[in-house]
């Protein structure tokens, strides 16, 4: 019995060291992972790096991570212009079937799929920006979006009829086509009797954002209206985080 106890005791110390080891192992590995990828994105701020699964030495032997939680803070995407670009926040994505080397300086996921959201004071900057004309003697342009609920986005409209300014709003979709995020209004503002084709109104309240070079090569999935904001969600395959 009391071999059986040494035994015992000796299979726990060794269980607390393997364990404790392979702990320290994914820490390390983590901030290694964290590092590149902010170096190969051009990130302000370090990134949240969370390796899933136990034991990690396992893993790491073969080479390949069953599933990496990444999150970045607060992201400038490009969007198609020079020097433009949109603000991501709260980008969250969970990699799947992660191949790396031993320095972590190559690191693609087989697949990916995430969340983010993008702030409607962000998403405003995309709609006409001064007034712009309609028709004969009346202007008008966007002054804000908010939540329109169920899903809409409230667009609420200055309009200029020869010198009278009054507030209008609409309820628009929210859509993703391809890279872009657009904004088409279920139905028109009423301009006070004055006639406007729809196509020049449609200039002011339809709108769209095009969102290019997420990291890793993940790209736009949906998009729906939210509280604060427009929530998206991404995906992507052979999505790089390092090298």
């Amino acid at each position: 019995m009391r071999g059986l106890r040494i035994l015992l005791i000796v299979v726990v110390v060794l269980g607390g060291l393997f364990v404790l080891a392979d702990r320290l192992a994914v820490n390390f590995a983590e901030g290694e992972a964290a590092d590149k990828l902010k170096a190969n994105e051009g990130l302000a701020a370090t990134p949240d790096v969370s390796i899933k699964g136990f034991p990690f030495l396992t893993q790491a032997l073969g080479g390949k991570l069953d599933d990496v939680e990444v999150g970045i803070k607060q992201y400038d995407a490009a969007t198609g212009t020079s020097t433009g670009t949109i603000r991501i926040d709260d980008l969250k994505a969970s990699m799947k079937g992660v191949d790396f080397d031993s320095s972590f300086s190559s690191a693609t996921a087989s697949t990916a799929s995430g969340t983010a959201a993008i702030s409607y004071a962000e998403l405003l900057k995309a709609a006409k920006s001064e007034p712009t004309r309609i028709t004969r003697g009346v202007e008008a342009e966007v002054v804000g979006l908010s939540d329109g609920g169920n899903g809409k986005i409230k667009v609420d409209v200055e309009i200029d009829a020869f010198g009278q300014k009054a507030p209008a709003s609409v309820l628009s979709t929210v859509t993703v086509v391809g890279d872009t995020v657009k904004v088409h209004a279920d139905n028109l503002p009423s301009f006070g009797g004055v006639q406007a084709a729809e196509s020049e109104v449609r200039k002011i309240t339809d709108f769209e954002q095009k969102i290019e070079n997420l990291p890793g090569g993940i790209k736009l999935d949906k998009v729906v209206a939210a509280k604060s904001g427009v929530e998206i969600t991404v995906k992507g395959s052979n999505v790089r985080l390092a090298g």
